[in-house]
């Protein structure tokens, strides 16, 4: 799920500050209201303090277009408040921006053993740690959304029961699942995103991560793609995309699966949760665990 901007199309910001709660709100709604590639939003803590305690959090808001600004403090009221919504403030910004802007504030993200980092932060990684790195001007989902640390977080336990031969990263925006899988395994994995600038830095990313050898993304609208349907059976595949595809393409997600495959798929709001599973509950599939992360679901389902 595309959680970023291509940096040359970065060209209007909206900023305001607020509390951590209601800036997770704002962030999360613009990313869900927007196509992948015409928006972007972050959220991060600050050294200054909020009135109602604890720090201040300032949104970034990154648009390829001039943004409708009355419609945009109508959508910050709807996840936060006017106050919160009369605080906005918008602004062009240069180029260069984004690259600067999209990590520098933001903290590595643990979950079990996968870090997701910034090259800034490679000191903080420990000896066991499997660390993922995106470069900041390639920020297209650093796990910092609930949803790409939800499936990092079922993937690690995942890893305790098993060891999949086959894997496959369906919608891989940023690749940082399909990474993670490939320095964990050591193995190759297959991985597809229908949009090709998502794909440019997903093998980008993994050029970066030194694993271009056995994770290779291609452009492919769920598994239409004939390199996806030659590494199947797959044992285990990711999907972290939204709601509609997730149910729309289960049919053909289970026909590449292997008999006893498992698959970890998010992208959905919590009240979606119970649509998506039901229809993969009709392609003989049953939940073994979902976790809920500001306002996402995350599910791990095994197959009968």
């Amino acid at each position: 799920m595309l959680e970023g901007l291509p940096p040359n199309n970065a060209a209007y910001v909206m900023r305001l500050k607020t509390d951590e709660r209601r800036a997770w709100a704002v962030a999360d709604l613009v990313v869900e209201s927007f196509e992948p590639a015409e928006a972007a939003a972050s959220a991060f803590e600050t050294d200054d303090a909020w009135p109602g305690g604890g720090k201040s959090w300032l949104v970034e808001a990154y648009f390829g277009f001039a943004p409708d600004e009355d419609a945009l403090r109508a959508l910050v009221a709807a996840a936060a408040d006017e106050a919160t919504a009369r605080a906005a403030t918008f602004a062009l910004t240069e180029k260069r921006d984004w690259v600067a802007n999209s990590l520098a504030g933001l903290a590595p993200v643990r979950a079990g053993r996968f870090l997701v980092h910034g090259r800034h932060d490679r000191a903080r990684l420990r000896a066991n740690d499997v660390a993922i790195e995106i470069e900041a001007g390639l920020a297209f989902g650093t796990g910092h959304h609930g949803t790409t640390r939800g499936c990092l977080i079922l993937f690690d336990r995942l890893f305790k029961r098993r060891r999949p031969d086959a894997v496959l990263d369906v919608g891989c925006g940023a690749g940082v699942l399909a990474i993670a899988a490939a320095k964990a395994l050591k193995r190759r994995v297959w991985a597809g995103d229908i949009d090709p600038v998502a794909v440019e830095v997903a093998n980008a990313n993994a050029r970066l991560n030194g694993v271009e050898r056995c994770c290779r993304a291609v452009v492919s609208r769920g598994v239409k793609n004939a390199d996806l349907r030659a590494g199947a059976p797959y044992d285990l595949v990711f999907a972290n995309i939204l709601a509609k595809p997730l149910t729309l393409l289960a049919p053909s997600f289970a026909a590449v699966m292997a008999p006893d495959s498992e698959a970890i798929v998010s992208g959905l709001l919590a009240a979606d949760a119970a649509g998506v599973l039901s229809s993969w509950r009709a392609q003989g599939f049953f939940l073994r665990e979902r976790i809920d992360l500001e306002g996402w679901a995350s599910l791990s389902l095994g197959r009968r």
